[in-house]
């Protein structure tokens, strides 16, 4: 099975490199007594489409590898988190593996695994830690780029019409990688052309929910709205329900950008309301398991491991959708 998944990750799933490790790449905790490899997983939660599709993806993996895992949601607060790792610590799993809520404030916890020989691996999200050997590799997308390919395609859609272009932004939870790096690739394309202006940038938590009562005060407090850009899917299906409550057309009176491609999004893409998605894939299960074999063999990993990842048009999305896996 292990030759499976590996010619998976090797063949379809294409991986590059993301900042993390250096240290020990040895099997640090102490495996069960019936060989089994333990893995103890920290979720953010199960705030959007995305994240659902991405925890049954490392659910499904793990069964698949013969992987024991010991699984926690953490309800997007870092605390519980924190709780999560230590909990695994306790237990004396063999590998650690979470996505972080935020970036910042990780270094105590990660240090506590480090002293007890647990390898880390981050998956999704990124930690801001200056000690990179305080986890063995980072598993995911490259945000920034998600951003830029954001704003390229905006910049493209633009070009001649010298009209200014007035954008508000729904941003992911705030602190996090994916907002913070979604938002400066996004900023550093169009800060090239003034007639780009972001008039409002708000956070929407990546939720459908708060991405629509953000919409709401948008529309309230801007009368000439041109774009909306969506850190991802579901804050832009939120968003959505807002402009259309309006009495205004999504995907034309104002055009929208969103980051994810799930199926959701995709549906709204292939229909007109959405303009252009930014895939980021959550199907990171496969290339995980392979990664904590491979840790607990004692193999070298890559630093940073990145998913392959494409966009999508209407058209492209209409193509796409029958077969799409989330």
């Amino acid at each position: 099975m292990l030759k499976k998944i590996s010619a998976v990750v090797l063949g379809g799933l294409m991986v590059t490199a993301l900042a993390a490790c250096g240290g020990d790449n040895g099997a640090g905790g102490s495996q069960p007594d019936d060989g089994k490899i333990t893995l103890g997983f920290a979720q953010v939660g199960a705030e959007s489409g995305w994240r659902t599709a991405n925890t049954k993806s490392i659910q499904d993996s793990a069964k698949e590898a013969g992987i024991d895992l010991q699984f926690s949601d953490a309800q997007q607060k870092q605390e519980n988190q924190i709780k999560a790792i230590r909990s695994y610590i306790t237990q004396k799993v063999d590998v650690i593996a979470f996505s972080p809520v935020v970036e910042s404030g990780w270094d105590t916890v990660l240090l506590e695994a480090k002293d007890a020989k647990i390898p880390v691996i981050l998956t999704d999200r990124a930690v801001d830690s200056k000690d990179t050997t305080l986890y063995e590799t980072f598993i995911g997308s490259d945000f920034v780029l998600e951003g830029k390919k954001a704003g390229e395609w905006l910049v493209g859609q633009y070009q001649g019409k010298p009209e200014p272009v007035n954008i508000v932004e729904l941003q992911g939870t705030t602190g996090s990688a994916p907002a913070n790096d979604r938002k400066s690739g996004f900023a550093d394309v169009i800060k090239a052309d003034p007639k780009f202006k972001i008039v409002a940038s708000q956070t929407g938590d990546f939720t459908r929910a708060k991405g629509k009562e953000v919409m709401e005060a948008f529309l309230k407090a801007n009368k000439d709205i041109d774009v909306l850009y969506a850190h991802n899917d579901d804050m832009g299906l939120g968003a959505i329900e807002a402009i259309e409550g309006a009495g205004l057309k999504p995907g034309v009176d104002i055009r929208i950008i969103t980051v994810d491609a799930v199926k959701d999004g995709m549906q709204a893409l292939a229909d007109g309301k959405i303009n252009y998605i930014v895939e980021c894939s959550p199907l990171l299960g496969p290339q995980l398991m392979d990664l904590v074999k491979k840790v607990v063999a004692g193999e070298s990993v890559p630093e940073r491991v990145l998913t392959e990842e494409t966009t999508f048009t209407q058209e492209q999305a209409k193509a796409a959708l029958p077969n799409r896996q989330y």
